[in-house]
């Protein structure tokens, strides 16, 4: 309920008043002029002001500028006895929510009370919702200065200042996606909007749909006109995430989208012009995917006009204890804790870890150790260390058994192998191997047309 303070030099109306709203369960407090109730707002936080028109000492408009000053998201409701639309539009001019003639009943004032507070609670709710909306979509810091990422800076840069399309490569969690949104940030483009689309988390003829639009009734469910990433981002640039992902016949569509800077919605034959710069990102050799026929040659061209490779984190690892601070800021601001310092044996312990999870997997440690540290305004290393494993080297007995077997053969030995570990879970088996999901699901399907016996023990969980 509602904290509401009232304002009316007839003690009869403003008591009526306070007893009607405390029912209902708000709090309620009640002055008898003007000047009491700006006291009462300058020491106290209301949710609702409703105040007289005509009083003594100070009027109702008067407070109500008053009030504006001191509390400008406070709504305000006037009642009157001589309600002129005169007095309504200078009201609104000074920021009335909204008017009420005297007499009222009770029922006519409880809802409007509560159509004013709802309408207030929902622009609360929307300015918080935008402010979290750009909190997301503001750059975020590439952090770190060693010798690699001040290259990677330098080419953002230079790219910054061009329309060229980037193809930025690197292992799943080195900030390839922090990347891209610096480089949109560092362009002519940057008021204009930026929009990503992870291609490997969707089906073929949803992802064309998700790029491109799609008309009313051009597929089952249909049901309406659908704007696609390439015309919602025009003007501006569009991250394609996974870019390995995307099928042949989607691949085609794409370059012809590069080429010409033109595309058609699903279930369109009209071409409509766009004006947006691609950023693309893989963790796969694109090269390879070229040569092994997954990957259409001039498409890889077309992308591939500034490469930018992202480094992994064990290549760099000067740059974790700013990567350290970085994120302990960062956690404590999130947890609502004081800021903790990193101790030299723990920064040791990170420096010499290999982490397989790059970047992403940096974060995670840090934010455990906000929340599990007992030690006041510290991180040590024996509360770290624990999370830090080393990666098992492969026995010599196992690389031998794969010693002369096709590539193909030792593929889907380890495929089929990482799928028992996860009980046929796709997600957790392509994550684990740095593959796309429906790249595992056909595989999977390939395999199982093969009739390949080895599926039998996970055939339940993968169907």
């Amino acid at each position: 309920m509602a904290r509401i303070l009232i304002c009316d030099d007839q003690e009869m109306m403003r008591d009526s008043l306070a007893a009607i709203l405390a029912r209902e369960g708000h709090e309620v407090v009640a002055t008898g002029d003007g000047p009491a109730a700006v006291s009462r707002l300058s020491t106290g936080r209301f949710d609702l002001l409703i105040t007289d028109l005509k009083m003594p000492r100070m009027t109702g408009l008067e407070l109500l500028s008053e009030a504006k000053r001191l509390r400008a998201d406070m709504p305000v409701v006037l009642m009157t006895a001589f309600a002129t639309v005169q007095t309504a539009v200078e009201a609104m001019k000074l920021g009335a929510y909204d008017y009420i003639q005297k007499p009222f009943d009770g029922e006519e004032i409880k809802l409007l009370v509560d159509r004013t507070l709802e309408h207030n609670r929902l622009i609360r709710e929307n300015a918080t919702l935008r402010s979290m909306a750009e909190a997301s979509l503001a750059p975020r810091p590439l952090v770190g200065d060693g010798d690699l990422m001040r290259e990677v800076k330098r080419k953002i840069d230079l790219v910054g200042r061009s329309t060229a399309t980037v193809l930025i490569r690197g292992e799943s969690g080195t900030g390839k996606e922090v990347v891209a949104r610096a480089i949109h940030a560092a362009s002519d483009r940057r008021d204009k909007p930026f929009l990503a689309v992870n291609c490997a988390a969707l089906s073929e003829n949803l992802l064309e749909s998700e790029l491109f639009g799609h008309e009313k009734g051009a597929f089952t469910g249909a049901d309406k006109l659908r704007r696609g990433r390439f015309e919602l981002a025009d003007g501006g640039t569009l991250l394609l995430d996974e870019i390995s992902e995307i099928a042949p016949a989607l691949q085609a569509k794409l370059l012809r989208v590069l080429q010409e800077s033109m595309f058609e919605r699903v279930g369109s034959s009209v071409s409509q012009q766009i004006d947006v710069r691609v950023v693309a990102t893989t963790n796969r050799d694109l090269e390879t995917e070229v040569e092994n026929g997954k990957f259409r040659q001039d498409l890889f061209y077309r992308l591939n006009v500034v490469p930018i490779d992202l480094p992994p984190l064990r290549h760099r690892p000067e740059d974790i204890g700013d990567l350290c601070r970085h994120f302990l800021s960062l956690a404590a601001r999130r947890c609502g804790q004081a800021y903790r310092h990193i101790e030299p044996e723990a920064l040791r312990l990170l420096t010499r870890y290999a982490w397989p999870g790059n970047v992403r997997e940096l974060q995670n440690i840090v934010e455990r150790a906000m929340v599990l540290e007992t030690e006041p305004g510290l991180v040590r290393a024996s509360t770290i260390e624990p999370w830090l494993k080393p990666a098992k080297a492969p026995s010599t007995a196992a690389v031998d058994n794969l010693a002369g077997k096709p590539l193909a053969d030792i593929e889907k030995q380890v495929i089929l192998t990482t799928l028992r570990r996860f009980q046929g879970h796709r997600v957790k088996t392509a994550g684990a191997l740095g593959i796309g999901v429906r790249t595992l699901g056909m595989k999977i399907k390939k395999w199982k047309e093969e009739g390949e016996e080895s599926l039998v023990g996970v055939e339940a969980e993968v169907d």
